[in-house]
């Protein structure tokens, strides 16, 4: 088996498990947004102590990356806010395919705060992703509408995060970075969570335990698939999330996406493919 098979299967296993913690996350109920979240970063900030525990390595990182580290924490940690509460408010494949947008904000955002050259296919690609979350939007002066908007905030949150991850490259491990981006935000959240807090059933506290194993399960595996190969030769596979979630969101939830959401799914699936295929290697 070579690298870029293992990388695939590494990503596939990280989109099921972003999957199944956005259905663990609905699953719970409707519990307080910060109260999820904290659940969620406080079960994967103890599995990646572990990995920093195992491998001694610096529990914040090195001096010099504090601010590159805070910056990517803060950025996630409203990103994680902004998807979690569209979670719980539109169909699922609806609320995971708009926060699957980040990967071309992300390409704008390097564009403009690390001057990365744009290429023309990927300016095409940006603009037939967004023209495909107009269908899943739905302008109007819905609820929904906002809800939806919501989501793309929280995407482009993730994308700054995304920057910021790729200034601070090889200078931390993938397990501190986790640590430290799970630390940060259960102690932002903390006050919150408590002033907030809702008792739980034991199956919402199950629910909520498991979403946060499964989040480290996607970041884990997504870390090691771009390990194993570059990310423009494996990184269309993320996108089976969108098949993982829409069959969980029928099956578990009962709720079909309606035409104009699966025709938005389409089209935001061709942008990323057709990105995927021009940056295979030979391609320009």
């Amino acid at each position: 088996m070579n690298s870029t098979v293992k990388g695939i299967i590494a990503l596939i296993i990280s989109s099921l498990g972003f999957s199944l913690m956005a259905v663990f996350v609905k699953y719970s109920g409707d519990l307080p947004t910060v109260q999820k979240v904290f659940f969620r970063n406080f079960i994967a900030m103890l599995m990646a102590l572990g990995f920093v525990v195992y491998y001694k390595e610096k529990f914040f990182g090195h001096r010099e990356n504090q601010l590159l580290l805070i910056t990517r924490s803060s950025l996630g940690v409203i990103g994680v806010l902004l998807n979690f509460f569209v979670i719980d408010r539109m169909v699922l494949s609806d609320a995971d395919i708009l926060n699957k947008l980040s990967p071309f904000f992300t390409i704008i955002l390097c564009a403009v705060f690390l001057k990365e050259y744009v290429r023309r296919f990927q300016v095409i690609s940006i603009i037939i992703a967004f023209a495909g979350a107009l269908f899943i939007i739905k302008p109007s002066m819905s609820s929904d509408t906002a809800y939806a908007l919501i989501g793309v905030a929280g995407a482009l949150f993730a994308a700054g995060a995304y920057t910021v991850l790729r200034v601070l490259g090889s200078r931390e491990k993938f397990y501190t970075t986790v640590f430290y981006f799970s630390f940060f935000s259960c102690a932002v959240l903390l006050p919150f969570f408590l002033w907030q807090f809702e008792p739980m059933s034991t199956v919402q506290f199950w629910a909520l335990v498991l979403s946060g194993v499964f989040a480290a399960v996607g970041q884990f595996g997504l870390t090691i698939a771009y390990s194993y190969a570059p990310a423009k030769e494996i990184s269309i596979f993320f996108y089976s999330t969108i098949l993982f979630t829409a069959m969980f969101s029928i099956v578990v939830f009962g709720n079909i996406p309606d035409t104009l959401s699966i025709i938005g799914y389409i089209i935001i699936f061709a942008a990323s493919y057709y990105m995927y295929m021009k940056n295979r290697p030979g391609k320009v």
